[in-house]
């Protein structure tokens, strides 16, 4: 079922270069809210920094594609130091297809990051790439569309871990 995860991380500092690397995985598609930062925030937790610096390091191509406007996104990722596409219309794939592109890597190295199941791990599923799905990084989404897609999550998440899935910590 295209909606189960692949994989389930409790947080993006879960996702080691060891672990993309035994999954052939170069470069990653990263949302911004509540996966590298708290919903509608602008401040980057230390333990994110030094996340996106291993992996900087690691030779993993990073780049950000949400559904915010130029706006949110823009000076987040310009502080960060990572490309972005804004309004990627994720559960739809223009917004993966432009970062591939700009990241210069086959589909098969790519993965999507993000936490949300009828965004982001829909849009991976329907793009043919793995979804690195995370628990949100805060309980609380400002977005009314958010909250009320977040009560049908729980049903695809119990599937993936009666179907024997685990989170990796």
């Amino acid at each position: 079922m295209i909606l189960t995860p692949e994989y389930v991380f409790r947080r993006i500092e879960s996702i080691t270069p060891e672990f993309l690397a035994q999954h052939g995985i170069t470069a990653l598609v990263l949302d911004v809210d509540n996966t590298l930062t708290a919903d509608g925030s602008q401040v980057l937790d230390d333990s994110v920094r030094q996340w996106l610096d291993t992996m900087r390091a690691a030779g993993v191509s990073l780049t950000i594609v949400s559904n915010n406007t130029d706006k949110r996104v823009r000076p987040f990722a310009q502080r960060i130091g990572l490309a972005y596409v804004p309004l990627a219309c994720k559960p739809f794939s223009p917004g993966l297809r432009v970062a591939r592109r700009r990241l210069g890597v086959a589909k098969s190295r790519m993965a999507m990051v993000g936490d949300q199941i009828f965004t982001d791990r829909l849009a991976a599923g329907l793009y043919g790439i793995p979804c690195l799905f995370l628990l949100p990084r805060t309980p609380h989404d400002k977005n009314r569309v958010v909250r009320f897609k977040r009560k049908f999550e729980p049903y695809w998440l119990n599937k993936f871990y009666r179907n024997g899935g685990k989170i990796y910590e």
